[in-house]
């Protein structure tokens, strides 16, 4: 493939803006913190941070703003880990309630480096919110920690409400995709880990536009499935940079629609976010787990609380 291919008009994002935006900035910075938002150049920051679709909301990026590792589709800077910063917990927690969240998203870098991954770390974070305010539902995408189950147990006894690890893409794909290190069965055994506990839903996601074929999609689909996964997001992916993986294909809206349907009504997953812009940590998927825990909805109560919404464009 030769050039960038041109985004179709469904793929046009607005730019931050607004007196939500720049509070929610001012509070990151004043506290040393970053968010997967700003470091992986997320399309929907505006819309996030603005607050056009609810309060406003950011996830927050721990242990650092460089990763271990160097997947060919992600803008986060590779090399060069730091120590980790022993007041972040805190830190997060206190922004937690200045911004006003009763929602909050962490995800975190990859640190092969540190013994754990930096599993502890992450959990002093999860507690360090929860204990600021037991009522705030807290999810965690996390790493695959090499596999470590004894580091994922970690996150689940933090008390995390829903806990998501990504697979990214299809068996086939996994390289050139992401890090050699990772892996399709390995990112497989942590969401089953995650999957097996009681009180915690798991959740993953998958970009679309790599060059995955629609059997492959589907058979992720039943793995996921098999193994206990609930929530499932389809995006869309977009090069950050030149030297980053091509796009392969511009997913039609149409087609994210298709799989939503498929994942949802077919195999029975919980929930399914799905659409060119969603992302992993897509406000949807708030909607529907906080329709969940906090209202008592059943699943497909849930569903359309968080479509009411209007979040999966």
């Amino acid at each position: 493939m030769t050039g960038r291919r041109r985004k179709p008009e469904w793929l046009k994002s607005r730019p931050p803006s607004g007196e939500r935006f720049a509070e929610i900035k001012r509070t990151l910075r004043d506290r040393n913190l970053h968010t997967v938002c700003e470091e992986a150049n997320c399309p929907n920051l505006g819309d996030c941070w603005s607050g056009r679709d609810g309060p406003g909301t950011a996830t927050f990026m721990l242990m650092g703003e460089r990763c271990s590792r160097g997947c060919n589709f992600c803008d986060v800077e590779t090399g060069g880990m730091e120590p980790l910063d022993p007041e972040e917990p805190d830190n997060v927690a206190s922004a937690v309630d200045e911004i006003g969240l009763d929602y909050v998203v962490l995800t975190s870098v990859d640190r092969d480096d540190l013994p754990d991954g930096g599993a502890s770390h992450f959990a002093a974070t999860i507690r360090a919110i929860k204990r600021h305010d037991p009522e705030i539902l807290v999810e965690a995408l996390i790493p695959d920690f090499e596999g470590d189950v004894d580091a994922v147990d970690r996150i689940i006894d933090a008390g995390t409400d829903v806990i998501a690890h990504n697979v990214e893409t299809v068996d086939r794909l996994q390289w050139p995709v992401r890090d050699r290190r990772a892996g399709y069965e390995q990112s497989l055994s942590v969401l089953e880990r995650i999957a097996d506990a009681p009180d915690v839903y798991a959740k993953t996601s998958l970009m679309l536009g790599v060059g995955e074929y629609d059997h492959e999609v589907y058979r992720a689909l039943s793995d996921l499935r098999e193994i206990g996964v609930d929530i499932v997001t389809f995006g869309q992916y977009l090069q950050p940079s030149r030297s980053h993986l091509e796009v392969f294909e511009y997913v039609h809206p149409d087609v994210f629609d298709v799989w939503k349907a498929v994942a949802e009504e077919e195999f029975g997953f919980l929930y399914c976010a799905s659409g060119p812009m969603v992302r992993s940590s897509f406000k949807a998927g708030e909607f529907f787990v906080e329709a969940l825990l906090r209202d008592g909805a059943d699943p497909a109560a849930a569903r359309a609380a968080a479509e009411q919404h209007g979040t999966t464009e």
